[in-house]
């Protein structure tokens, strides 16, 4: 590859490179994951990113260290597991920048020795093959790197080192114009794609030849670096150099120091040396030229000295160094002056010799060498100040008083500098200068002058009101106030008090946020058009709720409230029953005895039909016969079924045994045979008799279970119809728990109740349910933690039910963190429920974002977190607010979430009344809990503060409900963690064009590190089968297991013996056996237990195929397999519509191949003769109309009328999509419902493309889908006719669309494991099928094993306030209807973060964030000092979602720039010019609109045809009204932070936050 060529080709990596900035998403880094995951740092890009830092002072070493180390606390503090790599070869980047060297090798050393994080050094390059074997095997979560060096060639390493991560599935995040806050860290992230894949794969040799070449050219700049300074000195004789001063220094200082003196001495001593070689070349080269030697020889001397000089000034700056506390190194003046040209090339020399110094401080390995201080090696900024005083103030007679100790430290570090010299005199230590070469340039002003900074009065304005003292009173009294005449008291803006009653500008009625968001219908309206258009609704809403359940709806009738019943305890039964029981029992009796009649009458008609099916298809047969027993009520008559199935279950095995070998048994036959006989012994154990024991007795017997047999029947009448020695031939060939573990286990019988709960109808709960019926019934709070489709949601319908019961003024709010799912719960409400309500009272309303239908006249209204607040937030809605009864909060792990969860926070702690909050996904509910109990404590006291004025002003308010329930304080717990149905989960790998699966064992994720750390994840099940699993391969690595008998699947306490092993029991097992193995690792097994773990890992699969491509296959491949319907989950919105639309053309294509040539022709004869034959109907109809009828004619009309239908049913049948051309079920709806739901889509974007996946049974799901599209996918895959969904993570939060496989497609950073969790959840329909898979397409291995072992995360709750959010909450406490109340709302918001809890440093922030927000509330004009609103406030807080882009908007208006550029063309009218359109878009698009882009994106050379990508900068008035305004928030937060200075923690400011290291003097 030539020079040109070479360079081309870097050109076309920076473009690809380039070209993917566009797409560089800025997202938050930390998805979640807690201890798991783990990510990679490129350390040449960190040290590169904060060398440009704007804050850094330059010169400063020690500032330098401390903005890695915050930045690397940051990611540490925010749950980050990375480490930090240094390339060898990134070190030529430098050589050009010889100051950088010894700080980059200080950087490193630091780390290694003086933090715990995981430093890497060992890889030479980026294309080094034990770094792609490092990538493969941890498989981070992406890499952090720069997007630019410090110059041309740093840059093109960094691009080698994004290229190669791409192409090895390694995410790319970019360490520039990153931003933080408290929880969470965002920046530019770079995702690795197909298309960056194969540019790799397909240019590897010319990168690897480009690479080459790269660093070619930086040991070139090396050696023209070296040559310059050291001359003939090669690389190696400087190393070898560096070696012999340290060793000698070992001899002069055998105890050890510190790493400065050390570094001071022998960087001082070598750089002398090299400097006198220096000198001494250029002597010979000048001699050469034949000029006067003794000139030559006196001004070499006299530089000699003049740099000995600059080393004592250096060795003095170390000792300063050592004695000196960093207040008195703060104190120091600021010498603007800089470094004289003439020594230059001595400081450089100097950088270099430090650098070899520290590269060879490995030598000190068993010398007393303290490292503690790499991080402060020195001061340039302390060295300018010391030459300063030495050219000018000394020389003026200022005397400097150095003190013995810094006198004679100096001293010992300038004669060992002496020794290690050697070769010639480097003087004495005193007088330190004995030359008058300036080292400082001359400067006007070498000092820079800080006293003419004015310093503001410091304090805060001063407030009278009640609400601030309440909760900032106790740190007020600690901080300085301004007087009264102050000017910035007297400066404050006197406004008019803001009334939110009326606009600012025109004084009519204002609306809040609740009346401007969009109606859907008018509540008030009596028109017959809106009146049907609602009943439509209504309608809709009933069918769409009838796809989510199976419930008949039901009437409620306001009751009489009654005495609660404690239902977990049995009643007695009454001494004496009345006639009317008497009565109503036997006709139930008698009801009874009429349906079993019946039944039997239905099995006597079937059972002949069944048996011979069974006898001809034993599996066909069984299936018909499990429908008819889900359909039968009479146990007697299920009793029966079950018998017959078993005898014919029985025969098949006799006669399979005996006419197959054994190697070719099927055992699906002992499959049904033990679940028939499971169903018999558990749930019919009453109606067993005799011969019916010797059946099942004899059953066990041919299937090999000797024991089972006698622990059953211990007669011998078994094996009376064949010798016993030839039973071996029917036996399965294994134990019988073995046998049920293996081949039974998602057959195994749950533990369910049997007694049912007067309360609940359709089902008869588990013991938690019940808790939580206990929980709305005594209106106490619960946090429930269940798994998905556990059935937790049924506490929210029966909470409703039971308000709806209690009045008509009672209100349950449902609080759902999507559109769609409160689409969903409403629909279900709609259809559950019917109530008769007075006129303009409803059931049920919607209030979102988009609209609100009957929102504050229902009793069940279905909301999103945002507007529940703005109901809760605004002052007159408290009446309204007063009437809620219950609060259901779904999927209330959204507090957790990254954008609106500390709504979520606010609505939590601002109800009074009880509430239920309901997750899946929870790591630390019992902190939630606890928290949320302490809210509940808050308002009991609160309560009882305000008395019983207060509950008198409460029932007067609820209008006509004037009953209320007594109050609950509680807040229960309430924790299930099993799931119904086993999950297992498989890799899905391409290979030679073709799909195979690997089913992939839960414990392969581990490793014995993990188990120790933090040992089993608790949401971690294995199947029945895959417990068996785990105890072979434990059996097979460790032949003398003490344990192994006793763990033996036939001998374990939990199942030996057992005839029905149930769920419960397998799951012992498998806790025995995990138990077992931790102890293996912590009783110094630990290496059997890793090849356990490695055994049950699958081999490492790579997909070598495109995944795009091969999608179709995938889906296919799952219909042949029976796991369909199925989830396909992608992160990439276009990817998901892409991939159902390949699966359509790949059916169609399917269809196309087997539809025949003449089909066709066929097709467009028909329809030919269809239009014949429609116009002779028309004609006929003419002629019909016109004349008498007549009969002849009659005929003829339906001669034709017949020939049409036929033609038209022939046509169709040519049309017809043959079935293995398509995913749908036809049998799952009817015509006529199909065409209903296709209706509703027919104006809709994407209506029409939905509607022909649809027909495949194909569906895609997407957060930008219109929520009618949404729907239908949704309906149609529940009703069993769509049976392949592709869909975003958006699908997962709580929508219900149960499947039987779950397939993640894609991956991405947003498959952390929250997502996992919600996603993987979906599969296994309760009710149809025993167990769900989870499939992983295209997933790298330890990305799948992280998403398995890593927990869901903690809740640790959002930084609750913002400015706005103070102003809307004064606004409350100050215009509330019920300002006590009120009050009181205010306080718990600003009182109980779930941040600060237990955290009181956390609170202390908090109030300090408070006070700052209402001191610039009242300098902007919206808050007077009263905490009374003004001016624009009610402006500010309308466009409370756009902070700070409101503040500043409103500060253009008052200033009147928008009056300014909005004149119009001419006087009076209503027009204006195109140039002030623009510029007001232009405004907004400032304000509103910005989207972050990375800072080298505006070198891009691509173009953008439809739209300008980079916004213009701001019209200059606006652009300097807005730097006015950034200057003054910046000087009123410097002013607040010194105000409150004095409560900084001042321990912190002399500590490295990372390695915890004190900087202080001795």
């Amino acid at each position: 590859m030539g020079l040109e060529e070479h360079m081309m080709f870097l050109e076309k990596m920076s473009q690809l490179i380039m070209s993917a900035l566009p797409k560089a998403k800025h997202s938050s880094l930390f998805n979640d994951f807690v201890e798991s995951e783990f990510f990679l740092i490129d350390g040449d890009s960190l040290l590169a990113t904060c060398i440009c830092e704007k804050s850094l002072k330059q010169g400063q070493q020690l500032h330098f260290f401390y903005v890695i180390e915050c930045y690397l606390m940051d990611l540490i503090s925010k749950g980050g597991q990375f480490a930090i790599v240094f390339f060898k070869d990134a070190e030529y980047a430098y050589f050009s920048f010889p100051e950088l060297l010894p700080l980059r090798t200080a950087f490193i050393l630091h780390l290694q020795h003086n933090t715990t994080i995981d430093v890497q050094t060992e890889f030479s390059g980026c294309l080094s093959q034990g770094w792609k074997s490092f990538l493969e095997d941890s498989y981070p979560y992406y890499l952090m790197v720069a997007d630019e060096g410090l110059n041309h060639l740093q840059t093109h390493l960094f691009n080698f080192l994004i290229i190669q991560s791409w192409s090895i599935k390694v995410n790319v995040v970019l360490s520039s114009g990153q931003t933080s806050n408290i929880l969470r860290l965002y920046a530019y992230l770079m995702p690795s794609t197909y298309m960056n894949q194969t540019f790799f794969k397909e240019n590897k040799k010319k990168i690897e030849n480009a690479y080459k070449i790269l660093i070619k050219q930086l040991q070139e700049c090396r050696i023209l670096a070296l040559e310059s300074l050291f001359g003939n000195l090669k690389w190696k004789n400087m190393m070898d150099e560096a070696c012999e001063t340290i060793s000698l220094l070992k001899q002069l200082w055998p105890e050890g120091s510190d790493i400065r003196r050390v570094l001071c001495v022998t960087s001082c001593s070598l750089s002398l040396r090299m400097y006198h070689h220096f000198l001494e070349n250029r002597n010979k080269t000048i001699s050469d030229q034949n000029t006067d030697i003794q000139e030559v020889e006196s001004n070499c001397l006299n530089m000699m000295q003049e740099m000995e000089d600059l080393c004592k000034l250096h060795c003095l700056s170390v000792v300063f160094l050592l004695h000196s506390s960093l207040s008195q190194r703060a104190c120091a003046r600021f010498i603007t002056s800089h470094w004289a040209k003439n020594i230059q090339t001595f400081l450089k020399m100097k950088k270099w010799c430090e650098y070899f110094i520290l590269s060879n401080i490995n030598i000190f390995e068993f010398w007393n060498l303290n490292l503690i201080h790499l991080c402060d090696l020195s001061d340039e900024l302390l060295l300018k100040n010391i030459a300063f005083y030495y050219e000018n103030e000394n020389v003026e007679g200022l005397h400097l008083n150095l003190g013995d100790v810094i006198m004679k430290d100096y001293e010992h570090l300038w004669n060992t500098v002496s020794k290690l010299v050697r070769k010639f005199s480097v003087g004495k230590p005193f007088p330190l200068r004995t030359t008058k070469l300036s080292f400082l340039e001359n400067s006007p002003s070498p000092i820079k002058d800080t006293s003419k900074e004015n310093i503001p009065n410091l304090g805060f304005i001063p407030m009278s009101c009640e609400l601030v003292d309440k909760f900032v009173g106790d740190i007020l009294k600690d901080l300085p106030f301004l007087k009264s005449d102050d000017p910035v008291v007297t400066s404050l803006v006197k406004q008019k008090e803001f009334d939110e009653l009326v606009h600012w500008h025109s004084h009519r009625p204002l609306s809040d946020d609740y009346d401007r968001t969009k109606c859907q219908f008018d509540e008030k309206s009596r028109d017959p058009r809106f009146l049907r258009s609602v009943q439509k609704y209504h309608v809709f809403q009933r069918f769409y709720g009838s796809s989510l359940e199976s419930v008949s709806p039901k009437v409620v009738v306001t009751q009489a409230v009654k005495p609660k019943s404690n239902f977990s305890v049995p009643k007695n039964k009454k001494a004496h029953e009345t006639k009317a029981e008497i009565i109503t029992r036997e006709n139930k009796k008698r009801l009874f005895a009429k349906e079993e009649q019946k039944e039997e009458e239905k099995w006597n008609a079937l059972s002949f039909s069944i048996e011979e099916e069974m006898k001809e298809n034993l599996n066909s047969g069984i299936k018909n016969l499990e429908g008819f027993l889900k359909s039968c009520k009479s146990n007697s008559v299920k009793f029966r079924v079950e018998m017959v199935a078993l005898t014919a279950c029985l025969k098949a095995w006799k006669e399979q045994c005996r006419g197959k070998g054994e190697s070719t048994k099927d055992l699906s036959i002992a499959v049904q045979m033990m679940k028939r006989i499971h169903s018999l012994m558990e749930r019919y154990p009453e109606l067993l008799q005799e011969a019916d024991q010797q059946l099942i007795a004899r059953c066990l017997k041919y299937l090999g279970f000797d024991e089972l047999t006698s622990s059953l029947y211990p007669t011998q009448v078994v094996g009376d119809d064949i010798e016993e020695k030839k039973m071996d031939k029917y036996s399965v060939g294994m134990g019988p728990v073995r046998f049920q573990l293996q081949y039974m286990g998602h057959y195994l019988i749950r533990d369910e109740r049997k007694d049912p709960d007067p309360r609940v109808q359709d089902f008869i709960p588990d013991t938690w349910q019940r808790e939580l019926l206990d929980v709305v019934d005594n209106n106490e709070s619960a946090v429930i933690v269940a798994p998905t489709s556990s059935g937790k949601t049924y506490a929210s319908y029966y909470c409703m039910e039971k308000v709806l019961k209690e009045s008509n003024e009672g209100v349950v709010v449902y609080v759902a963190p999507t559109k769609a799912l409160v689409n969903q719960v409403a629909a279900t409400v709609h259809s559950r429920f019917t109530k008769n309500l007075p006129n303009g009272e409803a059931l049920c309303g919607v209030f979102t974002r988009d609209y609100r239908h009957d929102a504050l006249n229902c009793q069940v209204l279905i909301t999103v977190p945002a507007c529940f607040e703005i109901l809760l937030l605004s002052p007159h809605r408290q009446a309204w607010v007063k009437r809620i009864r219950y609060v259901i909060f779904d999927e209330v792990h959204c507090l957790g979430g990254e954008i609106g969860a500390e709504v979520w926070e606010h609505l939590l702690v601002m109800i009074r009344c009880p509430f239920l909050a309901l997750s899946a996904t929870i790591s630390n509910p019992e902190h939630l809990t606890e928290w949320l109990q302490s809210v509940k404590h808050y308002w009991k006291q609160e309560d009882n503060t305000m008395g019983k004025n207060r509950n008198a002003g409460y029932c007067a308010s609820s209008h006509k409900d004037h009953f209320r329930m007594k109050e609950s304080y509680k807040v229960r717990l309430v924790l299930y963690g099993e799931r119904y149905n086993d999950l297992e989960k498989h890799i899905c790998s391409i290979t030679h064009d073709d799909i195979y699966f690997d089913h992939f064992h839960p414990c392969a994720a581990l490793t014995t590190d993990h188990i120790e750390k933090y040992g089993f994840p608790s949401d971690l099940t294995l199947s029945p089968r895959e417990t068996i699993q785990l105890y072979d391969t434990m059996f097979q690595f460790w032949e003398s297991w003490p344990r192994a008998q006793e763990l033996d699947p036939e001998k374990s306490i939990h199942c030996k013996n057992k005839i029905v092993i149930k769920k419960l029991d397998a799951r012992k097992y498998e806790e025995s056996l995990k138990a077992e193995l931790t102890s293996w690792i912590k009783n110094g097994h630990a290496e059997e237990a890793k090849m356990v773990l490695r055994n049950l890992s699958p081999d490492s699969v790579l997909s070598s195929g495109n995944t795009v491509k091969m999608f179709p296959l995938l889906v296919e491949k799952l219909r042949k397999m029976e796991k369909l319907p199925a989830l396909f989950f992608l992160f990439n919105l276009g990817d998901v519509e892409e991939r159902a639309l390949s699966v359509r053309t790949s059916l169609e294509q399917k269809q196309a191949e087997k539809r025949s040539l003449k089909a066709d022709k066929e097709a467009h004869d028909v329809t030919n003769k269809l239009r014949k034959v429609k116009k002779s109907i028309e004609k006929q109809k003419t002629i019909d109309e016109k004349s008498q009828k007549n009969p002849r004619k009659m005929d003829q009309r339906l001669i034709h009328e017949a020939e049409h239908t036929n033609l038209l049913r022939t046509l169709e049948k040519n049309l017809e999509i043959p079935q293995e051309c398509t995913y749908a079920n036809q049998k799952a709806i009817d015509t006529e419902t199909l065409q209903m739901v296709f209706d509703r889509v027919k104006s809709t974007r994407k209506g029409e493309q939905l509607k022909a996946l649809a027909r495949r049974g194909i569906g895609y799901h997407h957060s930008s889908l219109n929520f009618k599209e949404k729907q239908l996918v949704e309906i149609l895959f529940r009703k069993g006719f769509i049976r392949v969904v592709t869909a975003t993570g958006t699908l997962a939060l709580g929508i219900n669309m149960p499947c039987k496989s779950v397939v993640f497609a894609q991956n991405s950073v947003y498959l952390d494991a929250l997502n996992y969790r919600q996603m993987s959840g979906r599969a296994g329909r309760r009710g149809q099928d025993l167990m769900g898979d989870v499939y992983f397409f295209d997933i790298p291995l330890p990305k799948i094993g992280k998403l398995i072992k890593s927990n869901v995360p903690e809740l640790r709750g959002q930084f609750p306030l913002s400015i706005t959010l103070v102003l809307r909450l004064m606004l409350l406490a100050s215009k509330g209807d019920d300002p006590e109340d009120a009050k009181a709302k205010v306080l718990s918001v600003l009182k109980h973060s779930l941040l600060s809890f237990k955290q009181p440093r956390v609170t202390e922030m908090l109030k300090l964030y408070f006070l700052f927000s209402l001191q610039f509330l009242m300098k902007q004009g919206y808050l007077d000092q009263e905490g009374k609103l003004m001016g624009f406030a009610g402006l500010v807080s309308h466009l409370h979602y756009h902070e700070p882009s409101n503040l500043v908007f409103v500060s253009f208006l008052v200033k009147g720039l928008f009056r300014d550029l909005c004149q119009p063309t001419k006087k009076g009218s209503k027009h204006f010019s195109q140039d002030v359109m623009e510029k007001l878009v232009l405004v907004l698009a400032n304000l509103f609109g910005r989207r972050l882009l990375p800072a080298k994106f505006q070198d891009t050379t691509l173009k953008f045809y439809q739209s300008k990508v980079f916004l213009e900068d701001l019209p200059e008035d606006f652009n300097d009204a807005l730097h006015e305004y950034n200057m003054n928030v910046t000087k009123d937060f410097a002013s607040f932070l010194l105000s409150v200075s004095k409560l900084a923690d001042m321990k912190q400011e002399y500590q490295l936050p990372l390695s915890k290291i004190i900087l202080e003097g001795f």
